[in-house]
């Protein structure tokens, strides 16, 4: 028997206020307690749809190391450029140097997988194109733990090891690129130690990816290997510039950490563009249902971080290796630092007439914050990789017009399948806000009109893990 719509509201509005916790755990505007720093606001509030972290994820968590980060970026630092267009011949100074040591690293870490782990070099060469003068072989490290349970679902987090001064074609001045963005390949690498001993039920891919800096140019061909080969990429994280808590005012926010993420999807066809117009959905792409999942399971105690979540592809004039797989379709998103200093990004190594340092240097990184930006990518990541995939074939049925709602999606795969969810919020809510059982079953009918809220659908698995949202289509 399907629950009526007054007993819809009445026990999802009970829900919800539940899920922000009891009066000893909330204060007085009933956000969460919040981690040391953070002042309490509106959007710190958990949602129904959060995730409590498991043991093993926290375990996972606690591995995470930050001294073993800073002496990652170091050593980036140490090659003196990283610039796409430096030597790849020298053993100890330019792209070549990092891309080896890179490399190295990672096959030490999968040497501990069983297997599980493995490491390839992958290399083209770039003809002459914007910022690339000459013919150039641009190379990614990939690091592979091949999942146990569903290995055709793939997930990713990147990182650029390429570096640059104040002139983008400057290929012999020292470019240290601590910040950006020896700080994000120290999160993917960091995250592949800490993962290769342990079985994640699908396939975790870290990268450290070159030819950011001269236009994406390692990250887009990342993405059509894996669009040439049907990949299964379910989602997409690239940390650029994660290394710093301070602006260039002086000002610290070491507790927030920046999560892009774009509403209309990049790959929108014209027919995709027509559904939305005449239903809504521009805050309902597949990349903005990953933001939310990722606020659902890394806001919280365990990373000790606010994830702001900023409704744009990336800043401006700006971007990032999350585009490319966009524009292929796939859910990606940025992770960035909460205020820039662009003092100590894309300039000369000197000190200027005010006596200002600059440079992206080491000693401007906060590495106790740069721990914390990995926890984050680790509890998104690892929760992604265990949880079912985000449903398939999600449709609203309109064939008929009617004041409740009609729901239908395609059952998964998933040996550990338990069964399915709906989500629903007002349309100008951001959060899902209502939280309805569904049981193991493909389609449900909520006794709500679809006209005046926006619906989804989840997947939970036997451990309770919950998979991204699917926003459903129209189906007539």
């Amino acid at each position: 028997m399907r629950p009526s719509r007054r007993t819809v509201l009445t026990t999802t509005a009970a829900a919800g206020a539940a899920a922000l916790g009891s009066p000893a755990e909330a204060n007085a505007s009933g956000s969460r307690p919040l981690s040391p720093g953070l002042s309490a606001s509106p959007e710190q509030r958990r949602p129904p749809s959060a995730q409590p972290p498991t043991r093993e994820l926290r375990a996972l968590l606690r591995e995470i190391d930050p001294d073993r980060m800073e002496a990652t970026v170091r050593k980036l630092v140490s090659f003196g450029t990283r610039h796409t267009l430096s030597a790849q011949d020298n053993p100890v100074r330019g792209i070549g140097a990092a891309r080896d040591w890179i490399a190295a690293e990672l096959r030490s870490y999968a040497a501990a997988s069983g297997g599980r782990m493995t490491v390839d070099l992958q290399s083209y060469i770039q003809q002459p194109a914007t910022r690339i003068p000459t013919a150039t072989r641009i190379t990614n490290v990939i690091a592979t733990l091949r999942g146990s349970v569903t290995p055709e679902r793939v997930y990713v987090v990147s990182g650029h090891y390429d570096s640059r001064v104040t002139d983008v074609m400057d290929a012999t001045s020292d470019a240290p690129g601590a910040d950006d963005d020896a700080s994000g390949v120290a999160v993917a690498m960091e995250l592949a130690r800490v993962m290769a001993t342990r079985r994640p039920a699908s396939t975790i891919v870290f990268a450290a990816v070159a030819g950011e800096e001269q236009g994406l140019y390692g990250a887009t061909h990342m993405a059509e290997q894996f669009k040439s080969a049907g990949a299964d990429v379910q989602g997409m994280f690239t940390n650029d510039i994660v290394g710093s808590s301070t602006a260039d005012d002086g000002t610290r926010d070491p507790y927030t950490l920046r999560l892009f993420a774009e509403g209309v999807p990049s790959s929108e066809t014209p027919e995709q563009a027509a559904t939305r117009r005449s239903v809504g959905g521009e805050n309902d792409s597949p990349t903005r249902q990953l933001a939310r999942f990722v606020r659902d399971v890394a806001d919280n105690d365990a990373t000790g971080m606010h994830i702001r979540v900023i409704h744009r592809r990336d800043r401006y004039r700006r971007g990032g290796d999350h585009i490319p797989f966009l524009e292929r379709a796939y859910p990606a998103a940025r992770f960035t630092e909460p205020a820039e200093d662009f003092a100590h990004q894309h300039q000369d190594v000197r000190v200027d007439e005010n006596g200002q340092q600059l440079g992206d240097l080491p000693e401007f990184c906060d590495f106790s914050f740069v721990g914390r930006v990995a926890k984050v990518n680790a509890a998104a990541l690892w929760t992604l990789a265990q949880a079912p995939g985000t449903p398939r074939g999600a449709k609203i049925i309109t064939s008929t017009l009617t004041n409740s709602t009609q729901l239908v999606w395609t059952r998964g795969a998933e040996p550990d399948l338990a069964g399915y969810e709906i989500v629903w919020r007002e349309t100008t809510a951001f959060e899902w806000t209502h939280v309805i059982s569904a049981g193991d079953v493909t389609t449900y009918e909520v006794d709500l009109s679809k006209d005046n809220v926006f619906f989804g659908v989840r997947a939970v698995n036997r451990a309770g893990n919950r998979s991204p949202v699917a926003f459903p289509d129209p189906q007539t």
